[in-house]
């Protein structure tokens, strides 16, 4: 596979992107009632997202190394991953979503559509590859009947 940075690292960068981003660019500071607390309710649900994946990964004792996805010994299509193949980039990506919310910067919602475009390109792309000459049909079926993130 293509993809040798951790996903966890790529969304440590992107939230550094963001902090940088609101330090530096006083255009677009926001502030609205409740921000602070629908930023706890995204980081919440992305933390549940990335552990009930996790717990189910386990249960199939497959792997969760994002960076060896021919280490996979069987494809979870269940529970959270039947609405979403990527819920742990989820996850991630609700994290980012509740640090910008913190931050209180319009911007950050772009370094987030980065987040995105990059995981896609790098990370999931490649792991679509790896886990079609694996699975053949069967992911190819899942593919068609969940949607990539959500």
């Amino acid at each position: 596979m293509k993809m040798k940075v951790p996903p966890a690292l790529v969304m440590l960068i992107f939230g550094a992107l963001m902090y940088v981003l609101d330090l530096f660019l006083p255009v677009g500071e926001f502030d609205f009632f409740g921000r602070q607390e629908i930023s706890a309710f995204l980081f919440g649900l992305g933390f549940l997202a990335i552990l009930i994946s996790v717990i189910q990964f386990f249960i199939k004792k497959t792997t969760t190394d994002p960076l060896n996805p021919k280490k996979a010994s069987s494809l979870v299509t269940s529970g959270i991953y039947n609405f979403s193949r990527n819920p742990m980039y989820l996850g991630m990506l609700l994290f980012l979503l509740a640090f910008g919310l913190k931050l209180g910067n319009a911007f950050n919602t772009l370094v987030a559509a980065g987040f995105v475009s990059y995981m896609n390109h790098f990370q999931i792309k490649p792991e679509e590859e790896a886990l079609k000459k694996m699975f053949g049909q069967e992911y190819t079926i899942y593919c068609k009947l969940t949607r990539r993130w959500f």
